[in-house]
């Protein structure tokens, strides 16, 4: 893997407005993503974990430029996409792709496999007929797929197959970048492990980027290079998969962690849990100081009025958190 970024994020907002009714008084706004940086090397899969509602597929969603930027850079190639208007991302759009978390409601059912895949195909090349009929064969061989899928409709297909058409169109235009929005918390458990293989075949193969966005916090360790840890519109952990898995330092992501389910029941009563208690606050409503300190069995005065900020603790391990 290239240690060179192909992605950077620096300082990223995405706010939505909640415009005032009967029951908001005014105009209030929700800061789904509230300040976010980080980078992406060139053929690195980046892991991203935390609770629903915490802001994952908001970010995933900016990033790709499928929501327009509140304020921050994108800078993707060297190109600060975030002040690009949406009529000339084109050019950028073939070469960033998105997978879907549920694949029969991103395919039109009204479309063959075939047209589902040409699609892009027409939009962002300038493949004649025939060659755009041999890529559909080639891409459908790649994603495991049969040539005679192509003249079915989705609704024919197990949801396992449907994501495999969903994956087969992302990587149609050739793309560097693609953004695995929970891409398998759709499907059965046994078609989960074939889908994550078959995403890190073609990694290698094609020579993608991923930012892979999950709940599935056994699933990330296992694909990807990096993880970050999201919490409430922050990052507030960022390390190598290994490292944050066997040396979690934010009592959020130790409190994930703890949460994994082990197989055997005698290691279960043996291990420490560590309960997240509380419920996530409301991103109308965030918590001053640290985003956390409500739920955190370790907060002090500093915490409940100082937002820490992201430190460098040992190499590629960063936390943001005042016990550090």
């Amino acid at each position: 893997m290239k240690e060179e970024p192909l992605i950077e994020i620096k300082n990223l907002k995405k706010y939505f407005t909640v415009k005032k009714s009967i029951i908001n008084k005014e105009n209030k706004v929700i800061r789904a993503v509230d300040g976010v940086s980080f980078y992406i090397n060139k053929g690195e899969t980046f892991g991203l974990v935390g609770e629903s509602g915490c802001g994952k597929s908001t970010l995933g969603r900016t990033i790709t430029r499928l929501y327009d930027v509140t304020e921050g850079e994108v800078i993707f190639n060297g190109t600060n996409i975030a002040d690009i208007k949406k009529r000339d991302m084109k050019k950028f759009y073939s070469k960033i792709q998105t997978i879907f978390q549920d694949p029969y409601s991103s395919l039109n059912p009204y479309m063959t496999v075939k047209e589902l895949i040409e699609e892009p195909l027409k939009l962002h090349t300038n493949l004649s007929k025939s060659e755009r009929e041999n890529k559909i064969d080639e891409i459908l061989k790649l994603v495991g797929l049969k040539k005679s899928d192509k003249n079915k409709f989705s609704y024919e297909f197990s949801g396992g197959q449907c994501q495999r058409i969903g994956i087969a169109r992302a990587i149609s235009t050739e793309p560097e970048f693609i953004l695995c929005d929970e891409p398998i918390s759709a499907l059965d458990v046994s078609i989960q492990a074939q889908v994550v293989n078959m995403l890190e075949d073609l990694q290698e193969k094609l020579g993608l980027t991923y930012l892979f966005v999950a709940h599935d916090l056994s699933m990330v360790r296992h694909i990807s290079d990096r993880i970050g840890v999201m919490y409430l519109g922050k990052i507030v952990e960022i390390a190598e998969s290994e490292e944050l898995y066997e040396n979690p330092l934010h009592p959020y992501t130790k409190g994930l962690i703890s949460s994994i389910p082990i197989a055997d029941p005698i290691e279960t009563r043996k291990s420490e849990i560590e309960i997240i208690k509380g419920d996530l606050p409301s991103s109308i409503n965030i918590p001053s100081g640290c985003r956390f300190h409500t739920r955190c069995p370790y907060a002090t005065e500093k915490c409940r009025q100082v937002e820490p900020e992201m430190k460098e603790i040992s190499d590629n391990h960063q936390v943001a958190c005042h016990l550090y």
